[in-house]
């Protein structure tokens, strides 16, 4: 009984270890945020603005985003703050979605426009060959678990 005991408490410790290491991890690797004065001179720019919202649908106490989106042809930034994670992705939608089953369904339809790397503000450059005004949501994907983050509807 004893080798048991030492066993399981052995393997809840790893397992412990393993999930903090898991969330941890992208933030220990997260390069510097950008500048607040940058993200804002952006987001004057930029024609769309949304916000995402704690409060959404496929949103829960892991994952989540808040605070103010701008999108131009130039990027997509975020004045605000994600909940720490692995492998985000920054999707545009002809859509408003909200859960990660709306996600799937039209995954087909959305454009990836990049990585997200930081979790207080992010700028994410638009490819050259992407007009945002042909879509209407941004999502934050979290590519590796298939996990839905956050979204803002801007059109």
């Amino acid at each position: 009984m004893n080798k048991l005991w030492l066993l399981l408490s052995h393997a809840l410790v790893l397992g412990l270890g393993f999930a903090a290491g898991i969330y941890a991890l992208p933030i220990i690797v997260a390069p510097a945020s950008p500048a607040l004065a940058e993200i804002r001179a952006e987001a004057a720019r930029a024609p769309f603005k949304t916000h995402l919202r704690r409060d959404l649908e496929g949103s829960d106490m892991l994952h989540w985003g808040e605070g103010a989106v701008s999108v131009s042809r130039e990027a997509v930034t975020l004045e605000g703050r994600l909940a720490p994670g692995p492998d985000y992705k920054l999707y545009l939608s002809p859509e408003f979605v909200q859960t990660e089953a709306q996600f799937l369904q039209l995954k087909s339809r959305m454009v990836r426009i990049g990585d997200v790397k930081t979790f207080d503000n992010f700028r994410v450059a638009m490819p050259p060959a992407v007009d945002p005004a042909q879509f209407n949501t941004v999502v934050v994907w979290c590519e590796t678990f298939g996990q839905f983050i956050s979204a803002g509807q801007y059109r």
